[in-house]
């Protein structure tokens, strides 16, 4: 009688693998004829695996129907967590600086770069941060910049005064104001002789904040002169001429360069 003992098969369940969650993995045999997986799978089809490490088995038969097995280790790590900060208002001009967390390296869309400052401009953008882990996992998370434009600040007309005169400064296109110079908005004042610029600092409701100047141009009076004092008899007539101004006008129905005739008395003539 012959007796035939056939070796068994060299079955090779593959490498370990180490995926990331909700990654595909396909475990596919070699070395036998047949494959047949525990845990549910099978053999050359792909499968998701959950998270941890799980230890598959394949049992494979060759063609005398001779059974071997081998293992594989499937490591599913997960995601990272990461965080792309809080959302961001700022002024148009103002810098950002984007910055993740979670993970092990980060890589943001738009041209942001991790923890380094950029200038947005105005309007509200979602930026989405890639963050990989140690493993090679990744994960992303957004945030929202708004950029709010500066008001249009008015410190209004420029304005010229003679001294003596009181001045109104009021800032518009803001929700509040201050003025430099020691000026109150909307509260009048004497400024001195000469041309001043006032600057007001006009915020609005976003906290930003710009600028607007007015200038306010104190003129001195004129050395206005009545002319010396007169002694005159009934009957002659007086023309009184002022000097050191542009136009003139007397009071007691006097016409400044017209002569008149007085009545008796000493009359005093502005």
């Amino acid at each position: 009688v012959d007796v035939t003992v056939n070796p068994l098969p060299i079955v090779n369940a593959g490498s370990d693998q180490t995926v990331c969650v909700g990654s595909s993995v396909t475990l596919t045999g070699s070395g036998a004829n047949s494959y047949v997986w525990d845990n549910g799978v099978t053999n050359g089809m792909a499968f998701t695996p959950s998270v941890g490490t799980v230890t598959y088995t394949v049992t494979g038969t060759d063609l005398n129907g001779c059974v071997n097995t081998d293992q594989v280790d499937v490591t599913v790590n997960p995601l990272p967590v990461v965080n792309a900060g809080l959302d961001q208002t700022v002024c148009i001009g103002s810098s950002v600086t984007l910055t993740g967390s979670g993970a092990n390296s980060y890589v943001w869309n738009n041209g942001a770069v991790d923890g380094v400052s950029f200038t947005p401009s105005v309007g509200t953008v979602t930026y989405t941060v890639t963050g990989t882990d140690v493993n090679g996992c990744m994960n992303t998370d957004q945030v929202d910049v708004t950029v709010n434009p500066l008001p249009v600040i008015n410190a209004g007309p420029d304005q010229t005064i003679c001294v003596g005169a009181s001045v109104t400064l009021t800032g518009s296109g803001a929700n509040s104001y201050v003025w430099d110079n020691g000026v109150t908005n909307g509260m009048a004042f004497t400024p001195s002789v000469g041309t001043i610029t006032y600057t007001v600092t006009g915020t609005d409701v976003n906290g930003c904040i710009n600028t607007d100047q007015v200038d306010v141009s104190v003129n001195p009076l004129p050395v206005v002169n009545a002319g010396p004092d007169q002694t005159i008899c009934d009957g002659p007539s007086v023309t009184l001429t002022g000097s050191g101004a542009n136009s003139y006008v007397w009071d007691n129905g006097v016409t400044n360069g017209v002569a008149f005739t007085p009545a008796v008395g000493t009359v005093t003539y502005t």
